[in-house]
């Protein structure tokens, strides 16, 4: 039941975070949109989403998960390693195929005008659509949110989810359609993945429940 309701806290966070941005999408062209999503800067913010955008790396989930195979049960590591895998594949499959041509707002600077650009920050030009550390997040965020089973864990996690893709615009890194698809990848692929190994026929299998790698050494070695 707990579980149940950090997950539904974390998709109500998301959903009423990421609606007033869904409907400006139908009002506002993509450079307009891009320069009210920048309504205030500061050295401040400049450098605490230069840093927490990187929790969006692929990086950050990639240790969470090696740990959770190591020390905690097989569904939790699959919970982390499953939902954000198969969300960066589907990211990289639109990439790299049907939307390859969609560039980042660092190649639109005339059309966006007097817009703020950090200095020292390397911008990427190409594969703009859709956001994949705005997959990653997502798919880190609700998974953890799965795996600590609060109320309040699904709250603060939906939240940070939101800062690190945000980060991705006030950083001139992608443009809002960009970290919303990836935000519905990020959530609905570990939603699936929660549904798949928590909820389903699938998830009453035993094996879902076997120690971490380094428990069961442990415990094979002080059985000897």
């Amino acid at each position: 039941m707990e579980r149940a309701r950090a997950v539904k806290w974390f998709l109500i966070v998301t959903c009423l975070c990421a609606l007033p941005a869904s409907v400006a999408l139908l009002t506002m062209d993509r450079f307009e949109l891009h320069r009210t999503m920048h309504p205030i800067h500061t050295r401040a913010l400049d450098m605490f989403f230069r840093y927490v955008t990187h929790i969006g790396d692929g990086l950050t989930p990639t240790v969470i998960a090696l740990y959770l195979l190591l020390f905690r049960r097989m569904r939790s590591f699959l919970m982390m390693a499953v939902g954000c895998a198969l969300s960066a594949i589907v990211v990289q499959v639109l990439k790299q195929g049907p939307f390859s041509g969609m560039d980042r707002p660092s190649g639109f600077r005339e059309q966006l005008g007097d817009l703020h650009w950090l200095e020292g920050l390397e911008l990427n030009h190409h594969f703009s659509f859709p956001s994949g550390h705005s997959a990653a997040a997502f798919g880190m965020c609700f998974a953890m949110a799965v795996l600590l089973g609060k109320k309040g864990w699904g709250t603060a996690l939906g939240l940070l989810a939101v800062l690190i893709a945000y980060s991705r615009v006030y950083l001139n890194q992608h443009f809002t359609l960009d970290i919303l698809v990836g935000m519905v990848i990020g959530a609905g692929v570990s939603w699936l993945t929660y549904y798949y190994l928590y909820k389903s026929k699938y998830s009453k299998r035993s094996w879902l429940d076997r120690d971490g790698v380094a428990i069961g050494w442990v415990r094979r070695a002080r059985d000897r």
